[in-house]
């Protein structure tokens, strides 16, 4: 019934869902980044933008959100749980499209041929889950660089200094790669902040598991995007020319030091396994790659060849 629902009323191709929770600075900069004016190759009915406030003490509120072109939807949960997941699954059951790009975490800068590089992996593969890496801006994971000193007043100055929006892969300037992509795109990632798969997929996953209900969801998407590697007959398509580049925002995993994230990240696997009944584990998958590599990029995608090249060797030993 939802499937029909959407055939019938559908006019974008790919819908595309944002979970906010009190980021009043970064998320004009992540609804700018998805809009028809930065994004390159695609035109606003290709795809909508289904903001989810996520309980936020003073909420977004509409006309932040619906200022950055007709497409964009802007939702409020009242009474919200302190995991994201259940907004994820109240987006995706609104959207139109039929692809769906889930944005977890909305403090994140994208680059700006991410909508029609998604959009042409669906073209080219039979049932993709597509995937970027995940960055941090700064020149190190910000679960490092706050105690060095990094703030917002340093990240605005770093967009600055590349003259952001005007060319949006000047990002990987000034990123490094997260925790989850840190072994660059040739080596298996734990996670990926845009994850698009087709509806029929999502909702044959069961959409993401609201058991994962501690604050910031735990490992929920790294357990939704194990799902959906791990399902029969699904490829890893990598955008590895494109990426979402984090803000700094106080988030629970991203911006707190690595100290305490370890012992989070404990009870964040106890939790999977109670739930799951295994282990937490990366997807081993091997990945398709698609798209075009902007050159200031490319000495990432040399950097990651010699991680590959060194893990193989080392295999080899």
């Amino acid at each position: 019934m939802m499937h029909f629902a959407r055939r019938f009323l559908r006019r974008p191709k790919l819908s595309v869902v944002v979970v906010v929770y009190d980021m009043a600075r970064e998320v004009p900069r992540t609804l700018h980044s998805l809009s028809a004016s930065y994004q390159r190759g695609v035109s606003e009915d290709d795809y909508e933008v289904i903001v989810v406030d996520n309980g936020s003490p003073i909420p977004l509120g509409k006309k932040t959100v619906e200022r950055f072109g007709k497409s964009f939807r802007y939702i409020y949960i009242q009474d919200a749980s302190p995991s994201p997941a259940a907004a994820v699954n109240v987006g995706v059951k609104l959207s139109r499209g039929d692809y769906v790009c889930i944005a977890i975490d909305g403090a994140r800068i994208l680059t700006p041929g991410l909508i029609r590089t998604t959009l042409r992996a669906f073209c080219a593969f039979d049932d993709p889950t597509v995937v970027t890496l995940g960055w941090h801006l700064g020149h190190e994971p910000q679960q490092k660089s706050v105690k060095s000193g990094y703030t917002r007043e340093s990240e605005d100055a770093l967009l600055k200094k590349i003259d952001w929006p005007a060319d949006g892969y000047r990002l990987f300037e000034i990123g490094c790669l997260g925790g989850s992509s840190k072994d660059g795109c040739f080596r298996p990632m734990s996670e990926s902040n845009t994850i698009t798969i087709s509806c029929e997929t999502f909702d044959s996953l069961g959409g993401y598991d609201t058991r994962f209900d501690l604050p910031g969801g735990g490992l929920v998407n790294l357990d939704f995007f194990r799902r959906a590697c791990e399902r029969k007959g699904s490829q890893l398509v990598v955008l590895s020319g494109e990426g979402s580049f984090h803000q700094l925002h106080g988030g629970t995993s991203t911006n707190i030091p690595s100290e305490e994230l370890d012992s989070k990240f404990k009870e964040w696997t106890a939790q999977y396994t109670r739930i799951r009944g295994i282990p937490w584990d990366m997807p081993t998958q091997k990945p398709e790659y698609l798209g075009m590599i902007p050159l200031v990029a490319m000495p990432y995608i040399a950097w990651s060849a010699n991680q590959r090249l060194e893990m193989e060797s080392k295999a080899l030993d």
